[in-house]
């Protein structure tokens, strides 16, 4: 149960964090209202309204993605308040250890990124593929360096490319579609109006068979078998960016064949998990390094310690994250490791100093 004193040394960090949060938000904000072409494109299919939402929403996903660094910034100018007021010396002084006082912030901590995670970032990746999907490679997917559909497929007569200038519902149906066999056989282009996936298979309509030794044949359907399932479909022509949280874990389940893309969602879906922990780490960091005893009220260095630490833990994150999407390095270890490594260094620097060696 939250004490008087929990309450007040929450609202005090909650307060210093958040309002952190949003200055960053708006920093974000500013510089995502320079893309002047992003506006222009999507104002000229739904409007000025819908550009604006859609900076905001980039805004929103990129201030999720630091908070880590704000959860290690705000933690820290909330702490050295607390120090400059003499407020931890007496909290000490009445036999509270640094341990009871962080119960209420980690408590909050843990809240907010089971909010953010379960809500607040399923509610800006549904409003960003609206109005501006994430291109594929970017975040996870596989990346396309033309504005058409590549896939490469493999069915009961070996491995084949299949290209499309359009798609639909999420890969499920494909315009102007192109077949690229790579097996032993006299078919050498495929061509069709348009293409259907069913579970198991391609159904082409209105198809152009084109053989080696140049002969052409017509017919009006032609089935191709394909191992790929529906969850590899939606993700390899879009980004897990634009999966929300609940989503993934419905695409995970329902199977996914292509290792990469397997990898890129399950890199997503752990990295929202970890969320919590990872906030948490960055409070046991802000913690270890400010909230010791100090004679003076000189905190230059520690602001600048932090701000070396927020970078740093950023780094670390978005490295682990894209070995983990592009199947580099194991998705648990690529996600839950920084949180791991963040609690382990706050922890053991908070260990040693307690104990009065440090």
């Amino acid at each position: 149960m939250m004490s008087k004193l929990d309450w007040f040394v929450t609202s005090r960090m909650a307060s210093r964090i958040l309002g952190t949060v949003v200055v960053f938000f708006f920093l974000i904000l500013l510089s995502e209202s320079l893309d002047y072409w992003r506006f222009v494109r999507i104002s000229r299919q739904s409007g000025d309204l819908a550009a604006w939402i859609a900076i905001g929403t980039a805004a929103t996903r990129w201030t999720i993605k630091s908070l880590p660094v704000t959860t290690l910034l705000g933690a820290i100018i909330g702490l050295v308040e607390f120090q400059s007021h003499r407020e931890f010396v007496v909290m000490k002084a009445a036999g509270v250890s640094v341990w009871r006082i962080m119960r209420g912030p980690v408590i909050f901590m843990l809240t907010l990124g089971l909010l953010v995670t379960l809500c607040l970032e399923s509610v800006s990746t549904q409003i960003n593929r609206e109005f501006n999907p994430t291109p594929p490679g970017l975040g996870g997917g596989v990346a396309r360096s033309t504005s058409g559909v590549w896939l490469d497929q493999t069915g009961a007569e070996g491995l084949y490319i299949l290209g499309a200038r359009q798609q639909r519902e999420r890969g499920q149906i494909l315009s102007e579609v192109t077949v690229y066999p790579r097996w032993k056989s006299d078919l050498r282009i495929l061509s069709a109006e348009e293409a259907r996936y069913e579970t198991g298979a391609w159904v082409f309509q209105n198809v152009t068979l084109t053989s080696l030794n140049g002969e052409v044949e017509r017919a009006e359907t032609y089935r191709l078998a394909t191992s790929a399932t529906e969850s590899d479909l939606r993700l390899n022509v879009g980004s897990t960016e634009d999966f929300t949280f609940f989503e993934l874990i419905d695409a995970l389940n329902r199977g996914i064949s292509e290792p990469l893309v397997r990898s890129a969602a399950l890199t997503r879906l752990l990295k929202l998990t970890s969320l919590p922990l990872l906030l948490v780490g960055s409070l046991l960091i802000a913690f270890a390094f400010t909230a010791g005893y100090r004679r003076n009220n000189a905190y230059g260095a520690t602001i600048i310690y932090g701000i070396i630490l927020g970078f740093v833990v950023f780094v670390i994150t978005e490295m682990a994250d894209r070995a983990g999407s592009s199947g580099v390095l194991n998705p648990a270890y690529a996600t839950w490791g920084p949180a791991a490594v963040a609690i382990l260094t706050g922890f053991s620097v908070l260990l040693r100093k307690e104990d009065g060696r440090a």
